[in-house]
């Protein structure tokens, strides 16, 4: 067990560091882009804020049923990728859990049961 969650550490650590130098890279780059743009005057109010269309705008709140089964997919598929699933003793342990307590509430809503049912047949007399 230890040995898995070192191994999960470790694959953090290292896309972290991937995360960072990734980002390092594109703020270094960043810098040199405007400096282009302005050296070209192409840093206008106009370039930066573009009047969107309608469509656009009703596309954007309203994807379809397509585009909502796409995106639900895609949500999915990366909740999946996330997910930590137990080992195989792991899943052994909490398969017999599972069935040791549904025999334990079994037992005890059976109990309850017969004492209520006894306890009607007591106080009305009738056997059924």
């Amino acid at each position: 067990m230890a040995n898995k969650d070192r191994n999960k550490r470790s694959a953090r650590k290292a896309r972290a560091e991937e995360r960072a130098r990734v980002e390092a890279a594109q703020a270094a780059s960043a810098p040199a882009d405007d400096s282009k743009k302005a050296a070209k005057g192409l840093t206008k109010a106009k370039d930066e804020k573009k009047p969107e269309k309608k469509a656009d705008k009703k596309a954007e709140k309203n994807p379809g049923f397509f585009g909502r089964l796409r995106s639900y997919l895609g949500d999915v598929r990366s909740e999946m990728r996330r997910v930590v699933w137990p080992s195989r003793e792991e899943l052994k342990s909490y398969s017999v859990a599972i069935i040791a307590m549904l025999i334990v509430f079994g037992i005890v809503i059976w109990l309850v049961d017969s004492g209520i049912v006894a306890a009607l047949v007591g106080f009305t007399g009738l056997r059924g």
